[in-house]
């Protein structure tokens, strides 16, 4: 599977891909997310980032963040590890 795939206006993210940002192992990922553990925020560039997508998935102390263009094409990709302590809650914004 394709690790980026566009679909009817939805963003499907290979297992293995939000499993490397985040430093766990790629099987876990669908039971994770069904548990509410993992959670994710999903944003359209507009203006000067029009046609890129931004995705930040949260576990734990830790913040992924991905951007694609259009194609599906990885930008950037950054993790935040905050270890044992929690995520602060500036981190969980949309714009940081």
């Amino acid at each position: 599977m394709a690790e980026i795939i566009f679909s009817s206006g939805s963003v499907e993210i290979s297992a293995d891909l939000i499993a490397e940002g985040l430093s766990i192992a790629p099987q876990d990922v669908p039971a994770l997310m069904r548990a509410g553990e993992i959670t994710s925020l999903h944003e359209q560039g507009v203006y000067r980032d029009a046609g890129r997508t931004r995705i930040t998935y949260f576990y734990k102390g830790k913040r992924f963040r991905i951007v694609i263009n259009a194609e599906g094409d990885v930008l950037h990709r950054a993790t935040i590890d905050f270890g044992d302590r929690p995520l602060p809650s500036a981190l969980r914004r949309p714009n940081d």
